[in-house]
């Protein structure tokens, strides 16, 4: 019988060790400069206009709308970041479907409830859907998801529409990566970042990295020496190896064969990679067959079972299906030898796309002035099956670092990045 190592190797699963950092960053950093080209890409490499020039000053503030789930929030962000006048309200469009006024009105509610309690006389919206922004920080949308029912939006900009029904004077809408970069500088204090990344790593996961405009060239008649966000969708990436497991996993998704790193390294994903690998591994007899027969009627896997069962972690009132599945102290020590490289194979692909978008900010060269990297999401904070954070940050150090004398921070954790992210880019 063979080993789990030896399992997982006939199956084409590349484990944490043996991926080639160096060759997977140069393809990483080639398919970032396609997209800015304007040449086919997994990565969009979005330009948003938004740009990160100036300090936002201690004691200034700013409304923010927060929209991107079930709900959307609604509160005053205060520099050094602090949120109140908090609330939650229900997110038009998510239990049936709503017109165009009643969608806005919502929204205007909100805003008229927080006019007045701040410095900016812009507003913040931090609007997690897919939109193409525009040169007045507005932002037009494409396509909803999150299953909002809300047609008459659809290609509508947004901010301008709001403008319309509140009278503010401007509506500074940015995507949440987007506004998770830019809280990054309300952790600035007397640092100084000669730049900024903002990751989310959550259910789903996305970057955002400062570039110079000339190397924006599928964008003209922009000032040359200048800079601006870009939102590169990095989840999109793939041109990478996939294993038989990431492969079924993939078909069994609402977008097979798009979003390779992403349904490799996000919450969404990684139970469903998890279950396929187990059942495969059931198949070539590693488990008993109590246990093979237990994996043959699972249909799901949620990421947090996997996760808290590789981490040998009991969650007080959850009963978690591969407890009860790898019951037998064998079949366990096996499942968890097959289930920890999932993550520790998550952790350096992390790491290898956030070091190529800071090679190619082009900027770390002074350590007193380090990229600043603002880290958001349940996966990078909450993993347990192995310290993750950490884990990223050992590669980083090795790859940047030691490697390329470029050096990196990350970021002090900011609470409600989003929102805080939001009400600076209308600072700004």
């Amino acid at each position: 019988m063979m080993t789990p190592e030896e399992f997982l190797e006939a199956n084409g699963f590349v484990t944490a060790d043996k991926i080639d950092r160096q060759a997977m960053i140069t393809t990483f950093l080639s398919e970032m400069e396609k997209g800015l080209r304007g040449e086919e890409s997994t990565l969009m490499m979005i330009p948003t206009y938004v740009g990160v020039n100036g300090k936002v000053p201690e004691g200034a503030s700013a409304a923010v709308l927060d929209a991107g789930g079930t709900n959307f929030r609604g509160g005053i962000v205060t520099i050094p970041p602090a949120i109140s006048e908090k609330e939650n309200r229900p997110m038009p469009g998510t239990k049936s479907e709503v017109g165009v006024e009643d969608f806005y009105a919502a929204f205007a509610d909100e805003v008229n409830r927080l006019k007045g309690k701040a410095t900016s006389k812009k507003i913040g919206w931090c609007f997690s859907y897919p939109a193409e922004s525009t040169k007045d920080l507005d932002a037009k949308l494409v396509r909803w998801t999150k299953n909002i029912q809300a047609p008459g939006i659809v290609g509508q900009l947004v901010g301008a529409e709001l403008m319309k029904r509140t009278g503010v004077e401007g509506v500074a809408v940015v995507n949440d990566t987007v506004a998770t970069l830019l809280a990054a500088k309300a952790t600035e204090g007397n640092r100084t970042y000669s730049s900024y990344l903002g990751f989310i790593l959550g259910t789903g996961t996305n970057t955002a990295y400062v570039e110079k405009n000339s190397k924006i060239v599928k964008l003209s008649g922009l000032d040359p020496d200048g800079s601006m966000i870009i939102n590169a969708e990095s989840g999109g990436f793939c041109k990478i190896e996939r294993s038989e497991f990431d492969k079924a996993a993939d078909l069994k998704t609402g977008n097979p064969g798009f979003n390779f790193l992403e349904k490799m390294i996000a919450g969404a994903f990684l139970g469903g990679v998890g279950l396929e690998l187990y059942k495969a591994a059931a198949k070539a007899g590693l488990f008993s067959a109590k246990a093979a027969s237990a994996l043959g009627g699972l249909g799901a896997l949620e990421t947090m079972d996997f996760d808290n069962f590789c981490a040998s972690f009991k969650k007080p009132g959850r009963d978690n299906v591969l407890d009860a599945i790898f019951a037998d102290e064998a079949d366990a020590k096996t499942a968890r030898r097959l289930g920890l490289p999932v993550f520790e194979r998550a952790a350096v692909l992390t790491a290898i796309h956030l070091a190529a978008f800071c090679i190619k900010s082009g900027e770390g060269a002074d350590p007193a002035a380090p990229i600043g990297i603002c880290a958001d999401g349940s996966t990078w904070y909450k993993t347990r099956a192995i310290p993750f954070a950490d884990t990223v940050k050992k590669e980083l150090d090795d790859m940047l670092v030691k490697r390329r004398n470029i050096h990196y921070e990350i970021t002090p954790q900011v609470d409600d990045a989003p929102m805080v992210g939001a009400g600076i880019a209308a600072m700004l």
